[in-house]
């Protein structure tokens, strides 16, 4: 959560000319005069059969991150149209433009319109022309502030027209409060933030209290999301947070998650599979799957070894498939954690399940600036966008004498890419070139010199740019 104060507002060039020209506002509602409608764009919402989500954004803070939020409305519209967004909020900007998340929205390709709604009651979570609003919408993104407010949404229409636009195909995200309730088990604040060394001096002091039952997406259950996480030193709260997940039964599985996003621009993208990406800044996923050694009432906690993955910018992490390796340690004992929370040599490498995939980083356009893909098991997922028309993206691999590697490359609907198999020097071994916007491509070779061999996966555009994202399978057998 933020501190329970307003929102703070995000800096936006174009703010006042948007407003200029779009403005609309809504003083008379019939559920709530509080609440507050303000319209950017098209003053009416465009219509699809449907939709290529669900995209999720969790950003570290209360701001909008153009990167992710680039992708989300990219992988929603399939590359093609536009979208309608809506930014749910629970208290007014104290300064600035009174529409900082929707400024900022309304700058990327590919919005139709943005409303920013400010609800001040929790009754206003019924009102008809919201609920209308957000199911109409193809994103909804919840603003930085007081996630209990937020809360008090459950059960009301809101919460089942949010829901309707993730089903529909859509998806939904925030910023630091906005962040906290977009994961199933909610830390709502209701009572006062907590910091970490109250939670680890007492997991059930007052402070720490749990919404659960709210919003329950695809791919990320047992989950429980905290924001500012370095900034405000938060590693320990969600120690503990994950430890009375799993002594109060709040997570099924005999496992508890938590996930912390960075401030100053981080956030995790997630995709329809479960496939997130760290954009801006480091995130972090912490695991708990046992009980804790001491959790109770009054008395510090006591747990031994939370598996922890460092995310940086561009690094993967697959919520549908949760990796087993890849993660360092650390534990609390009496309510002092371990040194270096933040940072550790992971205890196992990910030469077997898990994390097998790697997410371009520009500039990769060469063979000598290629990403390296040569420590990846097999199976690989090799990930990445054609930025603009004259895109390629490289990624080294290598194969071992008798080594087939396939390749297979789903290929978003926003662009045509080809695929290349290069040897060291550059030369074209095998190609495929299947013509269209989002036609598919895929190729085999086998290394038959002894040895081991240096080679090039080359996807390049053809026609059309975007940044959707293509994924290509390597398979060494």
């Amino acid at each position: 959560m933020a501190s329970r104060i307003a929102r703070r507002t995000a800096p936006a060039a174009a703010a006042l000319s948007l407003l200029a020209l779009t403005l609309t506002f809504t003083a008379e509602q019939p559920a709530n005069a509080a609440a507050n409608r303000i319209r950017l764009g098209a003053t009416t919402d465009v219509s699809r059969s449907s939709w290529n989500g669900p995209a999720f954004t969790m950003n570290g803070a209360g701001a909008v991150v153009p990167a992710s939020m680039n992708r989300a409305i990219d992988e929603i519209r399939g590359g093609t149209g536009t979208i309608d967004v809506v930014v749910l909020a629970g208290s007014a900007p104290t300064s600035g433009s009174p529409t900082p998340e929707c400024d900022t929205v309304m700058g990327l390709t590919g919005v139709n319109s943005c409303t920013t709604w400010t609800l001040t009651s929790a009754t206003d979570g019924n009102n008809s022309q919201v609920n209308t609003d957000v199911r109409n919408a193809e994103f909804v993104y919840f603003a930085g502030g007081d996630q209990c407010r937020y809360a008090a949404w459950k059960g009301t229409a809101l919460e089942a027209s949010v829901e309707s636009v993730v089903a529909k195909g859509g998806g939904s995200g925030g910023g630091s409060a906005g962040h906290h309730i977009n994961s199933p088990l909610v830390y709502d604040a209701c009572n006062g933030s907590v910091t970490s060394s109250e939670a680890l001096a007492n997991p059930y002091d007052r402070y720490v209290s749990f919404t659960t039952g709210m919003f329950q997406w695809a791919n990320y259950g047992g989950v429980i999301n905290d924001s500012h996480f370095v900034t405000r030193d938060r590693m320990g709260r969600s120690m503990a947070f994950v430890a009375r997940a799993l002594k109060d039964g709040l997570t099924t599985g005999g496992a508890a998650w938590a996930v912390g996003v960075e401030e100053g621009g981080g956030s995790l993208f997630i995709d329809r599979n479960g496939m997130a990406t760290e954009y801006g800044k480091d995130a972090y996923v912490i695991l708990g799957d046992h009980q804790p050694e001491q959790a109770v009432d009054r008395k510090p906690l006591t747990y031994s070894g939370f598996k922890i993955w460092r995310l940086a910018p561009g690094t993967t992490f697959d919520f549908k498939n949760r990796p087993t390796c890849g993660y360092y340690l650390r534990s609390v004992t009496n309510g002092v954690a371990d040194a270096n929370l933040y940072s550790g040599t992971p205890v196992t490498n990910c030469g077997g399940a898990g994390a097998t995939t790697l997410a371009e980083t520009e500039p990769n356009d060469t063979r000598d600036t290629a990403d390296d893909a040569t420590t990846l098991a097999s199976p690989a997922t090799l990930t990445g966008s054609m930025k603009s028309t004259t895109d390629r993206d490289y990624f080294k691999v290598t194969l071992a004498s008798g080594q087939t590697a396939s390749v297979q490359c789903a290929i978003p609907a926003g662009y045509d890419a080809d695929l290349y198999w290069l040897d060291s020097a550059g030369s074209t071994l095998e190609r495929s070139v299947n013509n269209g916007a989002g036609a598919d491509e895929s190729l085999a070779f086998t290394r038959t010199a002894s040895g081991t061999g240096t080679y090039y996966v080359e996807t390049e555009a053809y026609s059309g740019s975007g940044s959707s994202t293509y994924s290509c399978s390597v398979t060494r057998s």
